[in-house]
């Protein structure tokens, strides 16, 4: 990998939740614009690691982002760092509108004509969200939710999105629409680290995969490739 082109630098990081280890000095690196994706079984630390690179739970070892060292930042630093995380369960606020929700991610954003784009293209990305802007959150469907989580992480003007099991509770007619969206908005010029338990479309859609197992990575390589991999195919593929 080119240094120039090296984006996220994770280095030795361990994360624990008291006496349990989630994440045992774990180290790896995302380039601009790649799609890097993190697979393995539930309990296998892929979450923490995401939470830790945004700040929200301490950690040892070291986050570098765009050569900024991330340690010691409150989750709000690091989204004005250029990070926007897509939790697991989605986050969004139901008491509000979908108009409201994307609006609350521009609260660090001065720019209002490059705001008014991005809430244009986060409408052509997802046409269901604009028929729905004055509907509030919590009366979407679970599909229309996660669209709204990805959109509101698009409105922050991050270089960087961390996206958390987006096809999860999904119908497999919507997981191949998130999917198809997550590689619009790579090609449009994001990066992405992926987790996600379909490990079958994310090595599809990835440049380079990890494999985690009990807060240690034991494969990596090419997406693609890793699908072929033996050990890969029994464990997260059906064999």
């Amino acid at each position: 990998m080119n240094r120039a082109d090296l984006l996220l630098c994770v280095d030795g990081l361990s994360v624990h939740y008291d006496s349990i280890k989630a994440v045992d000095g774990i180290s790896f690196e995302v380039a601009r614009r790649e799609i890097v994706t993190l697979i393995g079984a539930n309990g296998a630390g892929k979450s923490s690691i995401l939470r830790a690179i945004s700040g929200l739970v301490p950690y040892t070892g070291s986050v570098t982002f765009a050569g900024k060292d991330l340690r010691n930042l409150a989750a709000d630093q690091v989204v004005a760092a250029g990070i926007a995380h897509v939790p697991e369960g989605r986050g969004i606020f139901g008491n509000l509108t979908v108009l409201e929700n994307l609006q609350l991610a521009c609260w660090q954003r001065r720019n209002k004509p490059k705001i008014a784009d991005d809430l244009s293209h986060v409408f052509e990305l997802f046409p269901r969200l604009s028929e729905r802007r004055k509907q509030l959150g919590g009366m979407l469907s679970g599909g229309e939710q996660q669209m709204l989580a990805v959109g509101r992480a698009l409105m922050s003007d991050a270089q960087m999105l961390l996206l958390d099991e987006p096809s999860m509770g999904l119908s497999p007619v919507l997981v191949r629409e998130i999917f198809r969206i997550i590689q619009e908005i790579n090609e449009a010029g994001k990066t992405i680290l992926l987790v996600e338990q379909n490990a079958n479309m994310s090595l599809h859609i990835a440049s380079r995969a990890y494999v985690l197992e009990t807060g240690h990575i034991v494969l990596s390589g090419a997406g693609k490739e890793l699908t072929g991999n033996p050990r890969v195919k029994e464990a997260y593929l059906g064999g």
